[in-house]
């Protein structure tokens, strides 16, 4: 892969791992819920499990997914209504009394909700339609993959630890509150952004 091309890679990688959507607002809010530690499982399955999904569907789905209508806005609009259930699920989350009996998510559920997560669809076939080309499919996915597992590292621990950073202040109802919604107001956001396209 060329130079320029790989610095475009990490340019894309960068601007869609480390902004707002449904890994990251759930990232923090695992981690202001559970702590760094407690929500380690979710962190690694959110990345290594969207690296993974990029793998397969570089070298295997991608081009069927991009060929199917019905396929793609299956899993748009199926995943955008699961999105918007999870933004309520947190918006009315009760706070701190129920926290104690919840847990934070798990690596294998992390993992999978890569699959029914539109923005990793979005983001999976638009770079494996950008950097991995039919003459070198192995190597190229290779290099993709392991560029977002890399970053994606650094992404999702950082919002974990800002959730934590922030756990801190969470410490009364109304600002559990505030956090709550804002958490999902970012997941609606980014549902909407996902849909307008």
């Amino acid at each position: 892969m060329p130079t320029e091309t790989f610095i475009a890679l990490i340019g894309l990688a960068i601007a869609t791992l480390f902004t707002p959507g449904p890994n990251n607002a759930m990232l923090a809010a695992s981690g202001a819920a559970f702590g760094f530690r407690r929500s380690l499982p979710h962190l690694t399955g959110v990345a290594l499990g969207f690296p993974a999904m990029l793998l397969i569907v570089g070298l295997a789905l991608g081009g069927l997914f991009q060929t199917s209508v019905v396929l793609r806005e299956g899993l748009r609009w199926g995943g955008a209504a699961l999105l918007l259930w999870i933004a309520f699920k947190i918006a009315t989350s009760a706070g701190a009394e129920t926290r104690s009996a919840a847990r934070p998510m798990t690596f294998l559920a992390a993992v999978a909700f890569q699959w029914i997560n539109p923005k990793a669809w979005s983001m999976a076939i638009a770079a494996t339609s950008q950097f991995i080309r039919p003459d070198d499919p192995w190597r190229l996915a290779l290099i993709v993959a392991a560029t977002f597992t890399l970053l994606g590292l650094g992404s999702a621990a950082t919002w974990v630890g800002l959730g934590q950073a922030i756990s801190g202040w969470l410490t009364t109802a109304g600002r559990l509150r505030i956090f709550n919604l804002t958490m999902a107001g970012l997941i609606v956001l980014s549902t909407l952004e996902i849909l307008r396209h």
